[in-house]
């Protein structure tokens, strides 16, 4: 994985706040060029520091959506490799790892239950998957 430097954190940060702004917004906001910002982040998108672009939508909008977490616990040393397989599922929203019995925590979005129960298929089939738990989540608080 490509080491981040100050620039490439400042433009994420940028990125974060605003996934939409054009390159020009960017570069001001930075105080850099609109090519120095360009060159970054073509950068960050090759390596797969950045895996995409997507929108954030608040909760109650959303509501259409299955949401789950699941612990997943990975057989001896595949979890680069495990993480990934995750990492092609476009239900996957964020990846972490972990400590204590479960080695990922997977937070995952779907359409529909079927979506999910083929979700849930295709993560337990990957190998180097041990055991997994799932939790739909009800509501927020």
């Amino acid at each position: 994985m490509l080491p981040l430097d100050d620039l490439d954190r400042r433009l994420i940060a940028a990125l974060q706040a605003d996934a939409r702004a054009p390159v020009a917004k960017l570069a001001a906001v930075l105080g850099l060029s609109r090519n120095t910002v360009q060159k970054c982040l073509d950068r960050l998108v090759a390596s797969g520091t950045i895996l995409g672009f997507t929108v954030r939508v608040r909760a109650e909008h959303a509501s259409n959506l299955i949401h789950a977490v699941m612990m997943i616990e990975v057989a001896g040393k595949s979890t680069s490799a495990v993480i990934k397989s995750l990492r092609g599922l476009p239900e996957l929203y964020a990846l972490h790892t972990t400590n204590g019995h479960w080695d990922l925590v997977a937070d995952l979005r779907a359409q529909s239950l079927a979506d999910f129960d083929r979700v849930l298929r295709q993560v337990r089939e990957i190998d180097g998957v041990l055991n997994s738990e799932t939790s739909l989540l009800l509501t927020s608080a």
